[in-house]
């Protein structure tokens, strides 16, 4: 379905390393439009997860063939070295397991939104709501509502709702769910920075401290006043706190967590 671009060129021929921007759950490669136009500096690459975006059709195969498949499309891009990482919400899951798979290949990564600590009993009733109201598009139109999109994305967002295979949703989400650390994320020798925004639900700002316990080295930090999706929610913020930990620093507006 998702006509957005997976490869958006550097304007320059040289420039910092590349960077790839992994979606969040139920949603495509079209999520990272505001940051793709801010980060024209570098080659950005904004592959769509198996069963979303252009590849509905494709079964969603867990976590780790996910985490392999990115790095399999970012070879096939003609990154033949070292690249950036970004990761929303589901992305951020995705990512920490290509941390843990594929470390060596990402000098630097950032992550926002990513639950480790594995959800209770009410958000897994919660899923299964949504689950039952997948095929309903007033129910798309409430979560894109509930997640303070920009009116010009929801209908967007209705569009890929409908399209996404709930099998495909209740196995990403049972994924996701089941919350873990990747096994292996403690060797990553690379530069992670995790957040959370400061509204965001109890369990992915819990998730922090999991993260840290797992990997001293990983800073982690909170975004004052930010929901989940606040790539959108706030973009020039975002488009800042990435551009900040890329080139080494982490944005003083970040209240450190660690």
């Amino acid at each position: 379905m998702s006509a957005f671009p997976v490869t958006h060129p550097a304007h320059a021929e040289t420039g910092p390393r590349p960077l790839v921007l992994l979606h969040g759950g139920n949603v495509a490669n079209w999520m990272w439009a505001p940051q793709v136009e801010a980060f024209r500096d570098r080659l950005v690459l904004t592959p769509d997860l198996p069963g979303f975006g252009a590849r509905t059709a494709e079964d969603w195969p867990g976590l780790d063939a996910v985490a392999d498949d990115v790095v399999a499309q970012v070879r096939s891009a003609g990154v033949g070295g070292a690249f950036d990482l970004v990761g929303l919400s589901l992305g951020g899951v995705v990512a920490l397991r290509l941390l843990a798979r594929h470390g060596a290949d990402v000098p630097r990564a950032l992550v926002t939104g990513a639950p480790l600590t594995g959800v209770g009993r009410s958000a897994r009733v919660i899923t299964a709501l949504q689950l039952a109201l997948w095929d309903a598009a007033w129910f798309w139109r409430a979560q894109a509502a509930a997640f303070r999109l920009p009116e010009d994305a929801r209908e967007e967002f209705v569009r890929h709702g409908l399209s996404v295979r709930k099998e495909n949703a209740r196995a990403m989400s049972a994924d996701v769910d089941a919350g873990r650390v990747p096994t292996g994320l403690g060797a990553y020798g690379g530069a992670l920075l995790a957040v959370a925004g400061e509204r965001e639900p109890a369990v992915v700002r819990r998730s922090l401290a999991v993260l840290r316990a797992a990997l001293p080295t990983a800073r982690t930090g909170l975004v004052p006043r930010m929901h989940h999706v606040w790539n959108v929610e706030d973009v020039p913020l975002f488009n800042d706190v990435v551009r900040e930990w890329m080139d080494g620093r982490m944005d003083p507006r970040i209240a450190r967590a660690d």
